[in-house]
């Protein structure tokens, strides 16, 4: 199975937060629903966001897995995105 067919991979190991998910976002948008998107990151951080992205935007958070130095998520591009308004990404976080 090729790439086309397949989950796409998405390195993200190294970035620091927002990093992994912004590159997540950006390559699930790009992706037709239902695609798989598999991505490794080493921010610890991304534990958190990963999933918590997933559920505002409308994905499927599939797995979560701990390999050690890293964390392995995998996502199915969800069918109706829902992409954040302007104005919540303004606020600062302690607002929310």
């Amino acid at each position: 199975m090729n790439q086309e067919e397949g989950e796409v991979l998405l390195d993200v190991i190294g970035q620091r937060c927002p990093l992994p998910v912004l590159r997540a976002r950006k390559r699930l948008l790009r992706l037709e629903p239902g695609r798989l998107l598999r991505v490794f990151a080493s921010d610890p951080v991304a534990r958190i966001d990963m999933p918590h992205f997933c559920a505002e935007a409308g994905h499927e958070l599939l797995e979560t897995r701990d390999r050690g130095t890293w964390i392995e998520f995998l996502i199915r591009r969800g069918e109706n995105v829902r992409e954040p308004d302007e104005a919540l990404l303004s606020k600062p976080v302690s607002d929310l």
